[in-house]
């Protein structure tokens, strides 16, 4: 994996999803929140939590574990919300992806870290952008940009506006 042809540093932001390790590329990664109250959008999917307020913008939160099929876990003292920059139609957006605990910033060389390996046709390793070996552990390292298809940010994104644009006209924004 070469992530300087990506454009890419080898330091990522690493959380914990159930018992598994997985990383996110610094590059993305806005700011990491406490968790907060999440304003429900209706008619989402499961994994659209809401909206929550960053400085006066709505930004969409999405569950991790229930986007992979986890399920829903219980929030705790360590749940947090990681904010990460993306990519929508070329214009960048920002996400907040809900997750049970914020680990620490690593730097993994490139040499430590392996392709996804294949799982069968079953299951969707597109996501994956590789496998960090540290010591006695994994980092999945995830590719934030390609969890979501292009038609599931752009609705998040819409469903976000309209939510932001309706708290404007009610005066709660």
């Amino acid at each position: 994996m070469d992530n300087a042809k990506a454009g890419l540093s080898n330091t990522y932001l690493t959380f914990y999803l159930d018992q598994d390790l997985f990383g996110l590329n610094i590059d993305s990664v806005r700011e990491v929140l406490e968790y907060t109250s999440i304003t429900k959008v209706p008619r989402t999917e499961d994994y659209m939590l809401g909206v929550i307020n960053v400085r006066g913008h709505a930004v969409p939160v999405v569950d991790l574990r229930v986007k992979f099929g986890l399920g829903q876990g219980e929030k705790t003292v360590d749940t947090c919300i990681i904010i990460v920059e993306l990519s929508i139609h070329e214009e960048s957006s920002i996400m907040g992806a809900l997750v049970d605990g914020v680990q620490e910033v690593l730097d993994i060389p490139p040499e430590q870290i392996e392709k996804a390996p294949r799982l069968g046709s079953k299951i969707d390793t597109q996501f994956i952008r590789g496998i960090g070996k540290l010591e006695d552990k994994f980092v999945i390292i995830l590719d934030i940009q390609s969890v979501f298809s292009v038609e599931e940010l752009s609705s998040i994104t819409e469903k976000s506006d309209q939510v932001s644009a309706e708290s404007v006209a009610s005066g709660t924004g």
